[in-house]
């Protein structure tokens, strides 16, 4: 990505709204589709070639589905590639592998086209976003989820670290941990990517979904990640990539 634009590629196997998104996108004189698929095999290729910041993934799709597409290209460019599911289902199931997977975004295809714009931009600076109806009905998964064994999980963490991922997934950014905890910004970066490793995870998002199944983080307990008080959607600040 140069200073003045974001490179985007579009994935939907429907040819007249994969058009629809690339004429919006190029209408945007920061953002610039690079490629357009119409599966999830051809979107992995297509970024393995041409490296784009963001990816547009729709969910259903022939062949390699948009959740396992999602996967494979984050964990090939280690979460450098930010990847928005796209769907017209809001269902649960969509949402929870999605974030699983890693994707930064997941909004819905009625979604206004100025909430899809603002949305390429928000995860191409390092943020997530849901749409307001997703995350509702996360929180709502996450409150009702058996929470998992922390303990095994958890237990190669220093103290430092299961600090600095409490914070993460209570939704702050790297200035926002280290003046939380007194730590140089450098140094909650390196913790981050420590944490990730050690998780074995590739994605900030991944990060978060952890800290709640494992109980870390408990909705109405600790906050939510990023929610906005005016209903318009949840930001999570989640810097992509081996720079955390």
């Amino acid at each position: 990505m140069t200073e003045s634009s974001t490179d985007v590629l579009v994935a939907d196997d429907q040819a007249m709204i994969r058009g629809g998104l690339v004429a919006l996108l190029s209408a945007e004189p920061d953002l610039r589709v690079l490629a357009e698929a119409d599966d999830g095999q051809a979107a992995v290729a297509a970024v393995r070639r041409r490296r784009p910041d963001v990816v547009l993934m729709d969910v259903r799709m022939p062949g390699l589905d948009g959740i396992a597409a999602a996967r494979e290209i984050i964990d090939s460019t280690g979460g450098s590639t930010a990847v928005i599911m796209l769907t017209v289902y809001d269902l649960d199931e969509y949402v929870y592998s999605a974030l699983r997977a890693g994707a930064s975004g997941f909004l819905l295809k009625d979604a206004p086209p100025e909430e899809l714009v603002r949305a390429v931009r928000t995860v191409a600076a390092g943020e997530a976003l849901l749409a307001p109806s997703v995350t509702r009905r996360l929180l709502h998964r996450f409150a009702s989820l058996e929470v998992r064994e922390a303990s095994s999980e958890l237990a190669a963490l220093t103290g430092r670290e299961r600090d600095v991922l409490l914070e993460v997934a209570r939704g702050g950014s790297n200035a926002d941990v280290a003046a939380n905890l007194g730590l140089a910004e450098l140094t909650v970066k390196s913790h981050v990517y420590h944490v990730m490793r050690k998780l074995g995870l590739s994605s900030r998002t991944q990060l978060v979904i952890t800290a709640y199944e494992t109980g870390l983080v408990c909705p109405g307990r600790d906050g939510v990640a990023g929610e906005s008080s005016d209903g318009a959607g949840a930001v999570v600040r989640t810097p992509r990539g081996k720079s955390a």
